[in-house]
């Protein structure tokens, strides 16, 4: 299975039986130009490693100076350590570049460039100081005289462009269930009944919060791991029927922000789920109020404009509208690993909201078909969001999709002891 970040297995080096100081390491950008691409590698070992340690990585390209590039590590499905860093500048499609990670004593650092705040009811994911996106845990509750049913927590909001600019919108008073950046299904048949977690003002069940099970921070990435529960309201009980793993990371990248959404969808029921096919459900994004059919516009990878893109499928889809400040707008990109990918996309034309034309952007995979979840299945969704000041382009809207679903090569060839 293709990967964002290409992770290169070395099974080889547990054979060894003695524990790795140095590794050489060549980036192969492959078909495609990359410019400030993520990469990482698997630690072939993890004896080398220890708590008064860390890896120092040095660029060694041939015909250029030795350069220190700013790398972490990250313990990724519970104890494996893999390093990543920011594949910086242009990199040319068909070219390699080299480096040298070695182990060198641990120094505490004064400080991140990517760090994450925990407000106590909500996690930051900053860069540089300034803040990508709020991911929600606590409830929120609804509006003064609205249903109680409209509580939520367990959502993205707001996401911000580099500027500041809030790109998303909570509880607006014609969707008091729309959320910024959410992933609630729509049409869930469990033991023939089919239940509807999106709109929460049916009260046939909802998504929580449950926990936050880790984060990370440096100067390459940060992020967090988090826990909802899926939960449905039968007349006897409340029942959980599925746990969704989020795992978000915002990465030290170019001018934009550039941040990643996976989610993990497990069964917790001996009977499956179905998600039945239907207009929307799944990924979706709430665009802020202040934009409409006069401000903004919305583009999709296959050409389409927003009259003509709700049913149809895409690679990535992204806004751009007016603020205060100029123009900024939010890129988003689905894997080609994801289920029924590309995925069909339901969006709000102009006339949405009797004609003022709010913009609602979502990746319905079951759009067309249903989608069975079988116990003990973990079923995975990835998309990449990248925000921005100005304007998209075609061009640079491919080469991100490009780094996200075909991303460089990685590859350790030799081994120093």
């Amino acid at each position: 299975m293709k990967n964002s970040v290409l992770f290169i297995c070395l099974c080889l080096f547990a054979s060894c039986g003695r524990s790795v100081n140095e590794v050489e390491i060549v980036v192969s950008a492959g078909p495609f130009d990359r410019v400030d691409c993520v990469v990482s590698v698997q630690i072939p070992d993890l004896g080398w490693l220890d708590e008064g340690s860390t890896v120092e990585l040095v660029e060694t390209t041939a015909g250029q100076a030795a350069e220190i590039v700013p790398c972490q590590i990250v313990t990724e499905n519970g104890n494996t350590p893999v390093l990543y860093w920011i594949l910086n500048g242009n990199t040319k499609a068909g070219s390699s570049r080299t480096y040298l990670a070695h182990k060198i004593k641990k120094v505490l650092p004064a400080g991140f460039s990517m760090r994450v705040q925990d407000t106590s009811n909500m996690l930051v994911l900053k860069k540089d100081e300034m803040p990508v996106l709020n991911y929600n845990y606590a409830i929120l509750p609804p509006p003064p005289g609205v249903d109680k049913a409209y509580e939520r927590s367990g959502f993205i909001h707001p996401a911000y462009s580099p500027s500041g600019f809030v790109l998303t919108a909570i509880q607006p008073k014609d969707h008091y269930h729309h959320f910024g950046i959410w992933n609630p299904w729509t049409r869930m048949e469990y033991n023939q009944v089919v239940y509807d977690l999106w709109n929460l003002g049916d009260k046939q069940g909802t998504v929580r919060a449950k926990s936050i099970t880790s984060t990370v921070e440096g100067d390459v990435v940060s992020g967090f791991v988090a826990v909802l529960d899926h939960v449905i309201f039968t007349p006897a009980e409340e029942k959980l029927i599925m746990t969704e793993h989020w795992n978000v990371r915002a990465w030290n990248v170019g001018e934009g922000f550039l941040w990643d959404f996976e989610s993990n969808l497990y069964p917790t029921t001996s009977l499956p789920i179905t998600l039945k096919e239907y207009r929307y459900g799944g990924f979706v994004y709430r665009a802020t109020e202040q934009w409409t059919r006069y401000n903004c516009e919305v583009i999709a990878s296959e050409g389409l404009t927003r009259q003509h893109i709700d049913g149809s499928t895409a690679r990535w889809i992204y806004t751009t509208g007016e603020t205060e400040n100029g123009r900024s707008g939010i890129l988003m990109l689905g894997h080609p690993d994801n289920h029924n990918a590309p995925q069909p996309l339901r969006i709000w034309d102009e006339e949405a909201n009797n004609g003022r034309g709010d913009v609602m952007i979502n990746f319905a995979p079951a759009k067309f078909t249903d989608w069975t979840l079988e116990p003990s299945h973990t079923y995975r969704l990835r998309y990449r969001i990248y925000t921005y000041d100005g304007e998209m382009t075609d061009a640079l809207a491919n080469r991100l999709w490009n780094d996200f679903a075909v991303p460089p090569t990685v590859e350790v060839i030799k081994l120093s002891r």
